[in-house]
């Protein structure tokens, strides 16, 4: 029988990619290391790692077995941790991954109170507006504009909510003629989060009345700061969240357009928190997710 040590120790080294690492992390011998991968691989009767002097990378048959491992492992922690919280205070290390402009906007603002709450809590936060593999690269949390399919099942959170509107800089608004309707923006330049063909099509709706229009920019970015940066240097006018802008707004350097119609986007409405069922159980997953629902944004 395979131990939950050995089981732990493949997991560490399918992390990491290195035996030297692992043997530091779990706190022993590098020969220790080798001798469980190579138990184990016995016991599975297959290569779980290919070896060069270099590097370790894993087999097509490793990376089947790494989501079967950490959920073993993970049901192993949940449970230490679940006996550990009736006696003492959260502990443990958090893995999140945000989109950049949210993460650095309203995320990464209101961390430090969990962290506050929570002295034994250890957060690590990855920005990045990829679509992460949570299961191979070991995030607890993956905090998305919208709920894309993952790589496995995970629990649905329904968190911010986001506002699409339009704004530009009042200076550009004074060169280009007046936008009173959807249509007037195809011939005004235009600046979007860009990551898609299509992102050049806009939809628009008021009421029931939905318009699509085909907008033209020079500027082709993928990063909304990018955007709103080059929406206050005038130009353009920008597709942009709320939150983004609202400082802008609020002290007249950027103008809100076409405020009576609605943009939709393929982002949706609302930050959505993605959590595999084996790490919910976690103690101090299942804070972190409370403490993300009751963010007020």
């Amino acid at each position: 029988m395979i131990s939950l040590e050995t089981i732990a120790t493949f997991v560490t080294v399918a992390e990491t990619l290195s035996v030297t690492q692992t043997a530091k992390t779990l706190n022993i011998a590098k020969g220790l290391v080798s001798k469980r991968i190579g138990q184990l691989e016995t016991h599975l009767g297959a290569t779980l790692f290919s070896r060069s002097t270099r590097r370790i990378a894993l087999t097509p048959t490793g990376e089947a077995y790494l989501p079967r491992a950490l959920k073993i492992i993970g049901e192993m922690r949940a449970a230490e941790e679940e006996i550990n919280a009736m006696r003492h205070e959260l502990v443990g290390k958090i893995r999140l991954t945000a989109p950049v402009s949210w993460g650095q906007r309203v995320l990464a603002k209101s961390l430090p109170k969990f962290l506050l709450q929570h002295p034994g809590i250890e957060i690590e936060l990855t920005l990045s507006d990829r679509l992460v593999d949570m299961a191979y690269e070991g995030f607890d949390i993956a905090l998305r504009w919208s709920a894309e399919e993952d790589l496995l099942k995970s629990t649905r959170f329904e968190l911010s909510r986001i506002v699409w509107l339009l704004a530009a800089a009042p200076g550009f608004l004074n060169k280009v003629p007046n936008i009173k309707q959807p249509r007037d923006l195809a011939s005004i330049p235009s600046l979007f989060y860009w990551k898609d063909s299509s992102d050049h099509i806009w939809k628009l709706q008021r009421g029931k009345r939905l318009e699509v229009v085909e907008v033209a920019s020079r500027y082709h970015v993928d990063n909304p700061e990018a955007v709103l940066t080059a929406c206050l240097e005038g130009l353009g006018v920008a597709l942009v969240p709320d939150y983004l802008c609202r400082e802008a707004l609020e002290t007249g350097q950027l103008v809100q357009v076409l405020p009576q119609w609605t943009p939709i986007t393929r982002f949706g409405t609302r930050i959505t928190a993605l959590c595999p069922p084996e790490r919910e159980r976690l103690p101090r997953n299942a804070a972190m997710l409370t403490f993300l629902t009751e963010l007020s944004v």
